[in-house]
């Protein structure tokens, strides 16, 4: 069965997204750190998927996470080939983007959540080995990509390639899925749990404020900040977090929501951005500045509607992807199989030339006379069992 609370989180993300690129507003970023959630959640899932089928899930997990890709590929990469963008080798890597494909000016703003996938991409094909390091030593593997971080930031390690970076930064809350998923947040005690997400939201907190970044104190510019105070949000979420959210289904509506938003997250996560960039010139033309409320929360409306007509239409690739039944609103009633149908058998005859007398302790049908001091019990026809088809969804 699917973990609403765990759904309610990754819907929470996503609209935190969408809403952050629409606005600007920093302060989302520390109200809801929204990617290193998402991760944290990824996370838990690989390690589900690698206890249940070993290395063979990464492959699955690949095989989910490409054709929405492939899709946005299909119809962006030809816009940019006519537009300016050369075409190289390296436009392969829209096909399994290892490292960043190449984009032309337009495309770079309208695809840089491309960032997301690649980072997933390599987080997914270092969990088996990741897993096994965790299992043997969780607390060293654990601090690894904050140590990794903390290097580079202080300038110790100053000269990281950027996969690396993005390892420290963004890793470290995956392997926290992995301590979600063995139980371990959840074991440790509140004397142990609180004062260290306490500890890691204050140090991330010191280090925003003392290295502000050219938006100020967004923690997307400041990635040490950033993984420190994302941590400690990870560790109450999901090590104090309620075992389910059942009251997310109390109202149809927003059960359905919620559903659907989990369902699409990765087409609404790659598309928002290009309907973001292309309602931006409302600002001029509209005169919706970011401070005009009204305006923000129009142009918030606007790109929701955008991203749920292509989520009508290309969101399916997401249940094919996971080898669920295409649906183009997921969430709806699924019909139930009904049991065996009536017998096409003649009905047996319950005359006496049909039965003849039975032998003493057997029934054929028509009970006989029960012995004295026992009631006669009816004879119980045997039914096969009925069939119920459970096609709960995978995230």
């Amino acid at each position: 069965m699917r973990n609403r609370y765990l759904d309610l989180l990754r819907f929470l993300a996503i609209v935190r997204v969408v809403v952050y690129h629409v606005t600007g507003w920093a302060s989302l970023t520390l109200v809801f750190p929204a990617m290193s959630v998402m991760f944290a959640l990824a996370g838990s899932l690989m390690a589900a998927s690698l206890r249940r089928s070993g290395a063979p899930a990464v492959g699955r997990r690949l095989r989910r996470l490409l054709p929405s890709l492939w899709v946005l590929a299909a119809v962006f990469v030809p816009a940019m080939l006519l537009t300016g963008l050369p075409l190289t080798p390296k436009v392969l890597l829209w096909l399994f983007p290892v490292a960043d494909p190449p984009a032309n000016d337009w495309g770079a703003l309208v695809l840089s959540p491309i960032w997301y996938l690649r980072d997933y991409l390599w987080f997914v094909l270092a969990s088996p080995v990741a897993l096994w390091l965790f299992r043997r030593a969780p607390l060293p593997t654990l601090l690894a990509p904050y140590a990794v971080l903390a290097a580079i930031e202080s300038g110790v390690y100053p000269n990281a390639p950027a996969a690396v970076q993005q390892f420290g930064l963004y890793f470290g809350a995956w392997l926290l899925g992995f301590a979600h998923q063995d139980g371990t947040l959840r074991r440790l005690p509140n004397r142990v749990l609180w004062p260290t997400a306490s500890g890691l939201v204050a140090a991330g907190g010191a280090w925003v404020l003392t290295h502000p970044g050219p938006r100020g104190y967004d923690l997307n510019d400041i990635p040490l900040g950033n993984a420190l105070w994302s941590a400690g949000f990870v560790l109450v979420l999901l090590g104090r977090g309620p075992a389910s959210a059942a009251w997310v289904d109390r109202s149809a509506l927003f059960g359905r929501v919620v559903t659907v938003l989990n369902r699409r997250a990765l087409t609404v996560y790659l598309w928002h951005m290009a309907f973001v960039v292309a309602l931006t010139p409302l600002v001029d033309v509209v005169g919706w500045s970011h401070q005009d409320r009204v305006g923000l929360a129009i142009r918030i409306a606007l790109v929701f509607a955008l991203v749920g007509v292509v989520t009508l239409l290309v969101g399916w690739v997401e249940d094919v992807a996971a080898r669920r039944r295409p649906e183009l609103i997921p969430g709806g009633r699924r019909p139930v199989p009904a049991g065996p149908g009536p017998s096409t058998r003649p009905p047996a005859r319950r005359d006496a030339a049909a039965h003849p007398a039975a032998p003493a302790g057997r029934d054929v049908g028509a009970h006989p006379a029960a012995p004295a001091g026992r009631a006669a019990v009816p004879r119980q026809r045997i039914r096969e069992p009925e069939t119920v088809e459970i096609t709960a969804g995978r995230p």
